[in-house]
């Protein structure tokens, strides 16, 4: 759902509207003129109108609050956020990246209800302040908006609280599921199938009220029950996508190119004021005239005490090539985080009839399995376990 119309942007967010918001604002306008004229019949034509178009926008501005909660938070947990939309059906706010945790998850999702939640009890508090009194209508303007627009935020956050996925309701459900699971898939697969049934129920239930004699509000319901199980399965579906690209991912989109190479003849003094403290890297492909004969890391560099480094050569601290497990660029991922667990190491060397490639690090395996199958290194060792077949035990 893409902004046709840019209205600004808060905290880097582009805010916008869909084309289809103008028809819901036009209804839900016409739906508060004839709310407003029923509640206070001696209200004149112009009042009426005025405090429903006053009301709709006030309203758009709380479902804007109740996105931004949702952004905010997701940009505080590491997410990106391009921009917030607001269409027929609400809003919905793009989060480009998908949560990599459960409890990531789980703040995101609540935190528009609980946006929506302050704002109604804050409307229906300043209320009762001016003189309103619970099951009493309101007899001034003032008081008519914020009592609407304090029981309709709480209404809003407690339909979005239904746990159909992906309504956030159900993003709270998938976190609680991924966080007793750890398994990403799973628990969307569970969230998506409860979803499609209180979608059907939606369904249902708006045919049901059509047929009943109530217009165009039961329709309306079935169009949501509609849209939300069209959402489910559209969800779950990319998210299964995702699992199967990693399964058929191979090592050489993965590694990292340009391995950096230092001579077996340099002290570890000379490594670590030339490379060590200047560079990023994590590993060197040690090379004897050329030839590639080992690798050597941060951490070997780091086992040997800091007074023999100046006597030290790259040669005695590096891990020969010949006692490092190797895969070629064609090697599937899962293969490789198999070869890992099975050896005790931290990375591979990536060859290629002879020639180093690269090199692809476990914890580059780790993170791209948790991402899409759990959310621990436990998680990752059992989708290896029932995917691949035997696994050495070991600690991802």
């Amino acid at each position: 759902m893409r902004s046709n119309i840019k209205l600004g942007r808060i905290s880097g967010i582009e805010i916008g509207l869909h084309y289809s918001w103008f028809v819901i604002a036009a209804l839900i306008a016409f739906s508060l003129g004839q709310h407003f004229r029923q509640i206070n019949p001696s209200w004149s034509a112009s009042e009426i109108w005025i405090t429903a178009i006053v009301t709709a926008g006030l309203f758009f501005v709380t479902l804007l609050l109740h996105e931004l909660a949702h952004s905010l938070v997701a940009q505080k947990r590491g997410l990106k956020v391009t921009g917030i939309t607001l269409f027929a059906l609400g809003g919905v706010s793009q989060i480009q990246d998908d949560a990599t945790d459960a409890k990531t998850e789980f703040w995101v999702a609540i935190a528009g209800p609980i946006a929506s939640v302050v704002i109604g009890l804050g409307c229906l508090g300043i209320a009762l302040g001016l003189g309103w009194r619970r099951s009493t209508d309101p007899q001034n303007v003032v008081t008519a908006v914020l009592v609407w627009l304090g029981y309709i935020n709480i209404s809003l956050a407690v339909f979005n609280l239904i746990p159909a996925f992906p309504l956030d309701g159900g993003r709270v459900l998938r976190s609680i599921v991924w966080a007793i699971t750890k398994n990403q898939v799973r628990s969307t697969r569970i969230a998506a199938r409860i979803g499609e049934i209180v979608a059907f129920l939606f369904i249902i239930d708006g045919i049901w009220k059509y047929l009943s004699g109530a217009g165009i509000g039961g329709l309306w319901i079935a169009f949501i029950g509609w849209f939300l199980l069209d959402a489910a399965r559209a969800s779950y579906s990319q998210v299964k996508k995702t699992g199967t690209v990693v399964r058929d991912m191979r090592v050489s989109q993965l590694m990292s190119r340009g391995c950096v190479a230092v001579d077996r003849g340099m002290s570890l003094r000379e490594l670590v004021d030339t490379y060590l403290l200047k560079t990023s890297q994590r590993c060197f492909a040690v090379t004897d005239r050329g030839r590639v004969v080992g690798v050597i890391t941060r951490t070997d560099v780091g086992a040997i005490p800091r007074e023999l480094w100046s006597t030290t050569t790259v040669r005695a601290a590096m891990h020969p090539l010949q006692e490092m497990p190797t895969v070629t660029p064609n090697t599937s991922v899962l293969d490789a985080m198999k070869l890992v667990l099975r050896s005790h190491v931290n990375q591979l060397l990536v060859m290629d009839n002879g020639v180093l490639e690269g090199i692809i690090f476990r914890s580059q395996m780790v993170g791209l399995l948790r991402t899409s199958f759990g959310s621990n290194s436990s998680g990752v060792e059992r989708t290896l376990q029932q995917s691949r077949g035997n696994v050495a035990e070991g600690n991802a």
